[in-house]
């Protein structure tokens, strides 16, 4: 199963603090880990959310409002993409993580991703060969070396 780990922003993360090269060392430790085992497929930390923008769907309308965003403790700092047996597994592997926000109460989310046999009869033939795919062109665009 995939589940995305979400590390929840703090104030010094929205402030724009950058982490200490102690911090990078040991979430650098803590990645070749997750590589190591398989299980990461992708992780990045986010720029604060004054950086970014929301757009708000509201009976047809589409509205764009600009950060940063009142409620830090409901925004995303960065996140992991791993592939693990069980949620359980991915529980022992976030028990592991360095507390990404020193000095601070910090927290990760862990939320399953929806799967392609999640969906159901709505999923029809034609849209899984479309999702397909879609994956397909997106890995194929993928650079070799970054």
């Amino acid at each position: 199963m995939r589940v995305m780990v979400i590390v929840k922003a703090s104030a010094d993360s929205e402030a724009g603090n950058m982490p200490s090269t102690e911090l990078l060392a040991a979430m650098g430790q803590y990645n070749e880990e997750l590589v190591k085992a398989g299980v990461m497929l992708a992780g990045e930390g986010l720029q604060p959310s004054s950086k970014g923008a929301r757009v708000r769907f509201t009976s047809g309308e589409r509205t764009v409002i600009d950060g940063p965003f009142a409620e830090t403790k409901e925004l995303v700092a960065g996140f992991w993409l791993w592939q693990v047996r069980s949620m359980a597994e991915a529980i022992e592997w976030a028990k592991r993580c360095p507390n990404p926000m020193p000095g601070t109460e910090a927290e990760l989310e862990i939320r399953p991703v929806f799967e392609a046999e999640d969906f159901g009869a709505e999923f029809t033939p034609e849209l899984r060969e479309q999702e397909e795919r879609l994956r397909a062109q997106i890995e194929s665009q993928q650079p070799t070396n970054r």
